[in-house]
């Protein structure tokens, strides 16, 4: 009898266990959603002193909330190392990786080299916060942590500012995109090489009409100090600035990054006249003192036209295609070293020499004169206020003068 009064019990006893387990899972289910977000930054690092810091860099900062422990998401990393490294650099396939690491880890060289560092601490839905720890977890695997580089259009800041967009479903592109300061990616690419000589000459003579099409805000992004810039006007789904706070993380302690200029062509249009005057003077009785100007001067433009000649047709630097400046660091110079070094022997150059020649100038003459037609722009006014009077002068002195004895 005891045992058939106990047994009685049994359904009621599975039933509390059942809605005691149901009740558990509730408990957990309420605890992970009511549990705090990550905290989300954006950490912009200041140019440097090498050429390739020139840019500045930034990374995302993902804060657990329960740890502390902040995780800096860097998207600039790559190996010069990496079989074919360098012939992919060249052809403009360069492959570069996301890395995960400890944010101080990430600040020391910055702090070892004098690089500013600041974060921009974001007010983030807990759901949006989550979705970019999450994505840059994933990322950061291994497996999906290389991507395709460009320059001015796939690069580690704008790696960051896309990152950002998709977790807000596309609010940041939509507030960026159809703004402009009118800033292009030539201007941008000068204006922070200028440190650097030669750094900002092969940026100026080596974009084509692509670099010269005034950006969005969207598109300005690929410089970090802009995308930071321009996340402080933002707002975030709710309405308020996508920017809660900023901290400086690291002072910066060398030359801050280059201020905006105008760009003028007029002191190159003086600089061209006074030597293509001066060629033309001297050529009256000193060919061979013009023959000595002209031929390093021609190995420099026919080197510089193959490099530009192969950036063009034989690479994926979209940026640096149909580049008008090879009419002026024209190939066909290389055809004119023969007969500089023929004027420097006192011997009169062969018939072809001065044909190159106003084949030359005249290529030089057409890059004046695409300016004026309906065509995009690219802006190599400077170059050609330099070179053209220089060609012109040269063809002149050579096709029109006789050697003196």
């Amino acid at each position: 009898a005891c045992m058939r009064s106990m047994s009685a019990y049994f359904p009621i006893i599975r039933m509390l266990l059942a809605r005691f387990a149901i009740l558990c899972v509730l408990s957990l289910l309420a605890v992970s959603a009511w549990a705090a977000p990550p905290r989300i930054g954006v950490v912009t690092m200041q140019p440097g002193e090498i050429f390739f810091e020139r840019f500045g860099h930034d990374a995302i900062v993902v804060v657990d909330a329960e740890t502390g422990a902040a995780t800096s998401y860097n998207f600039g990393f790559f190996d010069m190392e990496e079989p074919g490294f360098a012939g992919r650099f060249a052809k403009g396939d360069m492959r570069y990786y996301l890395m995960a690491l400890p944010l101080e880890q990430d600040l020391a060289y910055y702090r070892d080299t004098g690089r500013g560092v600041s974060v921009q601490w974001l007010d983030l839905p807990p759901e949006e916060a989550q979705a970019i720890a999450d994505a840059l977890a994933e990322r950061a695997k291994p497996e999906n942590a290389r991507y395709r580089y460009d320059y001015f259009t796939n690069n580690c800041s704008t790696q960051v500012r896309d990152t950002l967009d998709t977790a807000l479903g596309g609010a940041l592109k939509s507030q960026m995109v159809g703004r402009s300061r009118g800033n292009t990616f030539r201007s941008e690419a000068v204006r922070l090489a200028s440190p650097a000589t030669w750094m900002w000459l092969g940026f100026d003579l080596g974009l084509g009409p692509y670099a010269d099409t005034p950006m969005s805000r969207w598109e300005e992004a690929y410089v970090p100090m802009r995308l930071a810039d321009s996340l402080r006007q933002a707002k975030n789904s709710a309405g308020r600035p996508l920017v809660q706070s900023e901290q400086v993380l690291v002072p910066h302690r060398i030359a801050p990054e280059p201020v905006e200029a105008p760009r003028r062509w007029w002191p190159w249009l003086l600089l061209g006249c006074a030597l293509g005057a001066g060629i033309v003077i001297g050529g009256r009785r000193h060919q061979r003192m013009v023959a000595g100007f002209a031929l390093p001067l021609w190995l420099l433009c026919g080197i510089a036209g193959l490099v530009l000649a192969y950036l063009w047709g034989f690479s994926e630097h979209r940026a640096a295609w149909a580049n008008r400046n090879l009419l002026l660091l024209n190939p066909l110079c290389l055809l004119l070293i023969p007969g500089a070094i023929a004027v420097l022997r006192r011997r009169t150059p062969g018939r072809l020499f001065s044909w190159v020649l106003m084949l030359v100038a005249a290529c030089a003459l057409l890059a004046w004169f695409l300016h004026w037609l309906p065509i995009p722009l690219q802006y190599n006014q400077s170059w050609v206020a330099l070179l053209l009077p220089v060609h012109l002068a040269l063809a002149y002195v050579f096709s029109r003068q006789r050697l003196s004895p």
